[in-house]
């Protein structure tokens, strides 16, 4: 079996935290790491932003490749931009198809671009498309605060062209089923709940003191952790405002942001990276609220792990590898109760959840989790074996069985004998 993987508009090996770096590349590049285990072939499919990269890596081992394809100036460009781009990427991989002699069985794309990308491949090659979102343009509507956040309608058309076209969708969790049914009138009998996965072979329980002389923590006992893109929807803010409320109780903790890029000037820095250093010169937390920048995935467990919580103050979140991934390393998490985060952090159990938006109740619970260790040691074991059920080795031989029930149902044959290969992996 061999998978058309399309990541348009971000590349799976780029660093996390930047402005379109987060959860989904990280799916992209574990999911083909996992498929190639059981022997699926899998080449993912982005658009070159540096004419330096190489055009085609190995990075992901098994024999799976990064192709970068040329659209457009090989430069970071607005997402607005990217879509004039998209039918020159369509072309792009029919030529590596053809100079390959690649056949591919099935298509699997991610983020809407891709699925428009999918579309005009799957005209070309007459093979089926599964998708995944990541996340809903309507959804983002919703919890926009300024006209600059607001999705543009292009974006909303592309989905519901998406939704059409493709074979079966991807849903993370009951909550993103929900939402495809209420806000796009969706099938849902095409839609197949599946959610992403966590290396626990990479993220797992790492001492606290070993943790933190790995990586060096700010000069305070207690510390928390936030790891995103810096952008309104993360709620960073509202994190901010619930420290403030915690040293007011006389609660000691430092927060650690991994994201953004910390070290740029203000003519670079974004609008709401800018916006964020004021509000914490305004509290008084200048010392205690450090921007890290981008970070190395390789390094995170240490992050997680050196920490009394990661919090997760999103507006909305199709699913929170974040979260996922903390939990994994044995760490409590405090999110806002949305989305698949309402799903994902078990409220008291391996963690909390709050009412969006409530500086108040986030700090109640960080609080609790600070003053009480034997609280946070029990919700930290428990978050660790839950996490287990989301094993990267369980999703992908999900995702397996979907592109066989996919195939089998569009009548296609898959051009090797890779069932064989999985049948033998999984026994």
């Amino acid at each position: 079996m061999r998978i058309a993987m399309l990541s348009y508009h971000t590349c799976p090996l780029a660093t996390l935290g930047g402005k379109d770096t987060g959860g989904m590349n990280v799916y992209v590049r574990e999911l083909t790491r996992y498929l190639g285990r059981i022997g699926v072939g899998v080449d993912v499919f982005t658009r070159s932003q540096d004419e330096h990269v190489p055009h085609v890596s190995h990075d992901l081992g098994y024999g799976n490749r990064v192709v970068h394809v040329r659209a457009g100036p090989e430069v970071p460009l607005p997402k607005e931009e990217l879509v004039g781009f998209l039918p020159e990427f369509v072309q792009g991989i029919q030529d590596f198809a053809s100079t390959k002699e690649l056949p591919y069985d099935l298509i699997h794309s991610h983020y809407w671009m891709s699925g428009i990308a999918a579309g005009g491949l799957k005209s070309a090659w007459g093979v089926p498309v599964v998708h995944m979102f990541h996340t809903l343009g309507l959804m983002k509507q919703r919890v926009a605060r300024q006209p600059g956040e607001a999705e543009g309608e292009y974006r909303l058309q592309g989905e519901k062209q998406v939704l059409e076209l493709a074979d079966r969708i991807v849903a993370a969790t009951p909550a993103e089923v929900a939402q495809l049914q209420w806000l796009y009138q969706a099938n849902t009998g095409k839609v197949v709940v599946i959610p992403p996965g966590v290396d626990i072979s990479r993220f797992y329980p790492i001492p606290m003191d070993e943790a933190k002389e790995n990586i060096g923590v700010p000069p305070c006992e207690k510390a928390l952790l936030f790891v995103g893109r810096v952008e309104p929807l993360k709620g960073i803010d509202n994190l901010i405002e619930a420290i403030a409320l915690m040293r007011k109780q006389d609660v000691r903790v430092c927060l650690s942001v991994i994201g953004g890029d910390p070290d740029c000037g203000p003519e670079t820095v974004n609008a709401e990276q800018l916006r964020l250093k004021e509000l914490r010169e305004a509290a008084g937390l200048v010392d205690t609220v450090i921007f890290l920048g981008k970070r190395d995935q390789d390094t995170l467990p240490y992050y997680y792990s050196a920490v009394e919580a990661v919090v997760v103050p999103s507006h909305y979140e199709s699913f929170g590898m974040v979260a996922l991934e903390a939990m994994a390393c044995g760490t409590p998490v405090v999110a806002s109760q949305v989305g698949g985060l309402a799903f994902l952090v078990q409220d008291g159990v391996t963690g909390f959840t709050v009412p969006v938006d409530d500086a108040q109740a986030l700090a109640e619970r960080l609080s609790q989790l600070v003053q009480e260790p034997g609280l946070r040691q029990k919700l930290g074991k428990q978050a660790a074996e839950f996490a287990r059920q989301y094993a990267w080795e369980t999703i992908s031989n999900k995702i397996f069985d979907l592109y066989q029930e996919v195939l089998d149902s569009n009548g296609a044959i898959a051009k090797n004998n890779s069932a064989v290969l999985y049948d033998s992996a999984a026994h």
